[in-house]
């Protein structure tokens, strides 16, 4: 138990996963990657995953009845912060995987990245039934 009894393992592993998280998005290289990215004003250059590279807008129209813009660029970690294959290692690891320079990181739109993000679970649920 952590926080003086009250908090799970798990509840201790969410709180220290979201304070890296808020910490990753004021990270100076995912700001120098977009700035790469960026084709002109609201435009910018997906890397393309499992298709070629393509323009895409920054955001897209709200959903009827909705009022926010739905943001359609991800900064993405080239490798994943969290192996597939292999796991979680360690927090120093994570650590280091998070943190990565501009040439670690990529503009994805948000439909390259949803797939992308699909492929990386199946492969780790792959691997979790082979091991």
């Amino acid at each position: 138990m952590r926080n003086g009894g009250t908090w799970t393992e798990g509840r201790f592993q969410s709180f220290i996963k979201g304070a890296l998280r808020s910490a990753s998005n004021r990270w100076g290289p995912k700001f120098a990657a977009k700035k790469a990215a960026w084709v002109r004003r609201g435009i910018y250059l997906c890397a393309g995953y499992k298709c070629p590279p393509h323009e895409v807008p920054a955001t897209l129209p709200p959903d009827p009845g909705k009022k926010r813009r739905i943001n359609n660029s991800v900064i993405d970690h080239i490798d994943p912060v969290i192996d597939p294959v292999t796991g979680f290692v360690s927090w120093d690891n994570v650590i280091e995987r998070l943190f990565v320079e501009k040439e670690g990181l990529q503009l994805l739109c948000a439909s390259c990245h949803q797939t992308k993000t699909a492929d990386e679970r199946q492969v780790r649920k792959d691997s979790k039934t082979n091991d």
